[in-house]
């Protein structure tokens, strides 16, 4: 069993940056891949950024591209996220995920490829 814990999320100005981290639980969590995804009010759960359980994989949305970093620290069991020149519309109870597969596949934007999710943290860009 996997449990993950977000952090980081806060509020801040346009233009600002956040980090947030995924702390993991569970001996296998290293060999996994992790997925950011988000949820603003009213809106669908959506895809953000991904990594492969090596760390050497990794995909984004196109809207977060060139701003966003996903990354890991398989010695602190820890997935980052990090938000630069965040915009209003990133503005979401954000969500890390982990699969049981250790690669990307082809439907690693899919939430039901994840079998493990934390209970999210909110992020909120104030204009």
């Amino acid at each position: 069993q996997v449990q993950l814990v977000e952090s980081g999320g806060g509020l801040v100005q346009a233009g600002g940056s956040l980090r947030l981290s995924c702390a993991a639980s569970g001996r296998t969590f290293s060999n996994y891949a992790v997925g950011w995804f988000r949820q603003a009010p009213g809106k669908e759960r959506e895809f953000v950024a991904a990594i492969s359980g090596s760390g050497a994989s990794t995909q984004y949305t196109t809207s977060v591209r060139g701003r966003f970093t996903i990354s890991r620290d398989k010695a602190k069991s820890t997935v980052y996220l990090q938000m630069n020149s965040l915009k209003p519309e990133d503005t979401a109870d954000y969500y890390c995920a982990a699969s049981q597969r250790s690669y990307l596949g082809g439907n690693y934007y899919y939430p039901g490829e994840y079998a493990y999710w934390g209970q999210g943290t909110r992020v909120t860009i104030s204009s």
